[in-house]
């Protein structure tokens, strides 16, 4: 019964560890700014508009409906695409600013 018990401890315990330990430091990539996270809800926005047009093309999706949502996700893009160029100004401003600084 002893042998059971040390057997089952001895490959329990490396197993834990390595589920349940976590190094001193963690890499969760690159720290994401208002900017990328535009860009990447940009990029959704322009794939459910084609996703949008392959089903009404398709049959799938009704003619109101269509431009409902085609309006939506329009102006949504466009929303995007106007805080992007605010953004990219101001960076843009800042980068000059501290050159001539």
């Amino acid at each position: 019964m002893s042998f059971e018990l040390a057997l089952g401890l001895l490959l329990t315990l490396p197993a834990l560890f390595y589920i349940f330990y976590l190094p001193g430091k963690l890499y969760l990539g690159p720290a994401k700014t208002r900017l990328s996270y535009l860009r990447e809800r940009k990029e959704a926005v322009y794939e459910n508009l084609r996703d949008l047009n392959f089903e009404y093309r398709a049959g799938k999706v009704p003619d109101n409906d269509y431009q409902q949502m085609r309006t939506s996700l329009q102006d949504e893009a466009a929303t995007i695409l106007a805080e992007i160029s605010r953004l990219e100004a101001r960076a843009a401003e800042a980068r000059a600013t501290r050159a001539r600084g």
